[in-house]
């Protein structure tokens, strides 16, 4: 991983819209890591993970749900940007401040279009 680039966490249980999602990501010039739970999500971040960018389903297996992850990473960073893809409805009870959130199916150019953009003005 190179210190130019700015890493993005992908969190996502289907691998090939986790892989889709990803690819987009590393064609843009981002440094991905690609977790599969929530759980992971977590462990990683324990485990001194950092990011500048969240991507996140809402609906994971096992306990720790998107909604849980997106609340830990910006517990970390108020800042960092998190971006939810999901078939669920949205739960603004639940979205992190300032958050985006893009229905499934998804068109890829307007998710890295968004992706984008906050990593840019916080740079400035």
């Amino acid at each position: 991983m190179t210190e130019d680039k700015s890493v993005a966490v992908v969190v996502e249980d289907e691998w090939l819209i986790r892989l889709e999602i990803a690819d987009a990501l590393a064609e843009a010039g981002w440094d991905v890591v690609e977790l599969s739970t929530g759980e992971q999500a977590l462990l990683w971040l324990e485990q001194g993970g950092s990011a500048q960018l969240l991507i996140t389903d809402i609906r994971l297996p096992g306990a720790v749900m998107g909604w849980d992850v997106a609340e830990k990473f910006r517990s970390r960073d108020q800042d960092m940007p998190v971006v939810y893809c999901s078939a669920n409805p949205p739960d603004d009870r639940r979205r992190v401040p300032s958050s985006l959130f893009f229905s499934k199916p998804i068109r890829m150019e307007t998710v890295i279009r968004a992706c984008g953009t906050p990593i840019k003005a916080r740079q400035r």
